[in-house]
């Protein structure tokens, strides 16, 4: 979503994603025009189509929306998904970069672009697709967000692929093995990341704290409720590091209202969908709670930098059995070492933490479904099954804007007759999709499949034929 689109010059690849000519050798200077890697396109296209169906089925559907706490559904690949393609895209988009003055630069200006749509998408500002008005009290704008995420992981490790390129040495014949040694300040950078967040995840000390209910719909609004915690170390929803270090740095009134906790069976009657609290639900249920708040943020870094390894991987094995060897082996890895993490209750697997477990789980599951992807694509040429993802792909920034921010729904509502809730959206939602299979559920699934991700992957096509594309 949020990496260049462009052109690479890669070889032994087809068509790609950036926006930036990435040349691996001098002689393919001489080609007038560099190939792009399909396989990067797809993966994107389809995160962007993951994020979209369970964003508006997964209410309906509550197994692959967001895990209420521990654990990990569908929609818990998403996040780690985009990091790793941002992390995958970044030696690519560099490569053709000396000047390091210049690619901070454009590393800079691309960073507050993603946090200024954040702001704008997620701060409060937009409330389409169901609200029509727009607007947000500062006292209570949302700082974190997915963009704003995406934009520190990948302002930290294009930095760090910026400054430590200088100290890559050439290797004429590049192996398994040397990849791992060429880049040897990224592993030491990702290291350092893990020992801060492993540290502060467990060291520091959690406090009681109050939060004040700010809800003109609740019977609660305006009551202050106390939680109690005085512990060290808990991975729990109310006395976690994650959750104290946003209270103290960003503010709780500038924190998410809707978290996934509020799905947990301590909270609701019927878990794990949303609905009524428990009559002795306890305080915090009620509470906010940053889902891309600052610690869970830095940890998140780590899925870029597995990304960014995968990405010199690409670029420095010429053959697509050393990639593929590469990428399955070291993606199987990750993926049982996080699997034993969480069942052998070491570490669990929570998104909402951004754990250990779930970098590594996330992170070997997009090791393995590029890879996939890669061998479909890439190497058997079945690109022409893929194309409404690539197309997605190729204008991911825009698909997120109008379909999984709401803001072209959002739009067409604005069109309504006679009352709000009397409008286009609405009406296809009851009678093309509801009303004709007689279920709710099986309605807006197949509504979210046919009337958005195939729209949009249309509407990317018509794009992509005009020439047409939303760069950062």
């Amino acid at each position: 979503m949020s990496e260049m689109k462009g052109e690479h010059n890669l070889n032994n690849v087809s068509e790609a994603t950036e926006d930036v000519s990435v040349s691996v050798s001098d002689k393919d200077h001489h080609h007038p025009k560099p190939k792009r890697v399909a396989s990067l396109d797809i993966f994107r296209g389809l995160t962007v189509s993951l994020m979209i169906l369970v964003d508006d089925a997964g209410g309906e559907w509550p197994m692959i929306g967001h895990a209420p706490w521990n654990g990990c559904n569908l929609a818990d690949f998403v996040m780690p998904f985009f990091l790793f393609i941002v992390g995958m895209t970044i030696p690519l988009a560099l490569k053709r970069i000396p000047n390091k003055l210049v690619a901070v630069k454009k590393v800079l200006v691309r960073t507050i672009k993603l946090l200024f749509w954040g702001l704008l998408l997620q701060g409060g500002f937009s409330h389409a697709p169901d609200n029509l008005t727009y607007g947000v009290d500062m006292k209570h704008i949302r700082w974190c967000g997915i963009l704003q995420r995406i934009a520190l992981a990948y302002l930290v490790v294009a930095l760090v692929e910026i400054f430590s390129k200088s100290s890559v040495p050439n290797d004429p014949e590049p192996t398994q093995l040397s990849v791992f040694k060429l880049y040897y300040w990224h592993w030491l950078v990702g290291a350092c990341i893990l020992t801060l967040y492993m540290a502060l995840l467990y060291g520091i000390y959690v406090p009681d704290w109050q939060f004040t209910i700010h809800n003109p719909e609740s019977v609660y609004n305006g009551t202050t409720f106390t939680v109690t915690c005085g512990v060290r170390g808990k991975l729990d929803p109310p006395c976690n590091a994650v959750g104290y270090i946003d209270r103290e740095v960003l503010g709780i009134n500038h924190m998410y209202k809707r978290p996934a906790w509020r799905r947990t069976e301590a909270c609701t009657e019927k878990p794990p969908y949303e609905g009524p609290f428990k009559e002795n639900a306890p305080s915090w249920c009620y509470a906010p709670y940053e889902p891309e708040g600052i610690l869970s943020s830095i940890s998140a870094i780590l899925s870029t930098i597995i990304g960014l390894h995968f990405g010199h991987v690409l670029i420095h094995l010429q053959d697509h059995s050393s990639r593929l060897k590469h990428w399955l082996l070291m993606g199987s890895a990750l993926l049982t070492s996080g699997i034993i993490l969480h069942f052998t209750y070491a570490i669990p697997l929570n998104k909402q933490l951004y754990t250990l477990s779930y970098v590594c789980v996330t992170s070997g599951a997009s090791a393995l479904v590029f890879s996939a992807i890669y061998i479909m694509v890439d190497i058997w040429s079945l690109k022409v099954l893929f194309m409404p993802l690539k197309w997605i792909g190729m204008n991911a920034m825009f698909v997120y804007v109008m379909a999984a921010a709401g803001i072209f729904a959002g739009f067409i509502n604005g069109w309504y007759y006679d009352d709000p809730q009397n409008t286009l959206v609405y009406w296809i939602q009851k009678h093309v999709f509801i009303k004709v299979w007689h279920s709710k559920r099986l309605g807006i699934l197949l509504y979210v499949i046919f009337a958005e991700i195939i729209f949009w992957a249309i509407v990317s096509g018509i794009l992509h034929r005009l020439g047409i594309y939303w760069k950062l």
